[in-house]
């Protein structure tokens, strides 16, 4: 018996430093390849496809130099204004969380766009212990292996912007028929104010409150400035 444990140990232990190894060796990769999909994209294809359904994912790369310094900002503003600044994990906001929920508001978010980068690349979407440790591991590894910059250009590359549009240069098309590098202040504030529900919501027809959510996103790019960007 205590040879079976220890057998069964052992090869616990070394799946284990083999998928540390191999997640390494993803986030390494991921810091200089450009990302053409995410697991995210990969679950809307498989729900589509248990529905009976198509589903055309529409997802183009574009480099730093070619997203609009203005989406940069607004999707800051709007997600992780302490992203410059954090390591990963804004315990500011969680903190503000979990006092507002101590009071009876609804459990609001408090992810981060290193969190949110490393769920959509690497995970999946919904919520529990496995997929929250597993964020956090992910987390911790993008912030010690890429700069902040990557991991913003990565999060605007695979970001979720409707049914099967993902990345900024999808998104500007599809609701603006513009290029990511010509988004204008209003059109990027209405992109970010979609985020919370991409799928619900819409930038080119938005409603009273995503018009509220976007002017409210203008006046905090303007009170952090584009010399913000300077910081990452």
């Amino acid at each position: 018996m205590r040879e079976w444990l220890r057998r069964a140990a052992r090869v616990l232990g070394l799946a284990l430093l083999g998928w540390v190894g191999l997640s390494v060796l993803l986030v390494l990769m991921f810091r200089v390849v450009p990302v053409g999909g995410s697991m995210v994209m990969v679950e809307r294809k498989v729900e589509a496809w248990l529905a009976g359904e198509s589903l055309d994912i529409r997802q183009q790369w574009r480099p730093w130099s070619q997203l609009s310094d203005n989406a940069k900002l607004a999707v800051i503003a709007a997600e992780d204004q302490r992203f410059p600044s954090h390591h990963g994990f804004d315990f500011v906001e969680m903190r503000r969380a979990v006092m507002a929920s101590l009071k009876g508001s609804d459990l609001r978010g408090a992810s981060t766009l290193s969190q949110q980068t490393a769920k959509n690349l690497f995970l999946w979407t919904g919520r529990n212990w496995v997929r929250k440790g597993l964020e956090a591991w992910f987390t911790l590894l993008i912030e010690l292996l890429w700069p902040k910059e990557r991991i913003l250009e990565v999060y605007l590359n695979i970001a979720e912007w409707d049914n099967g549009v993902f990345g900024l240069e999808a998104a500007a098309q599809h609701y603006f028929g513009v290029p990511a590098a010509a988004l204008t202040p209003v059109q990027a504030s209405r992109l970010a104010a979609i985020l919370p529900n991409p799928r619900g919501w819409s930038a080119s027809r938005p409603s009273s409150y995503v018009l509220q959510r976007s002017d409210w996103i203008r006046g905090q790019m303007r009170n952090l400035g584009h010399a913000y960007l300077e910081r990452l």
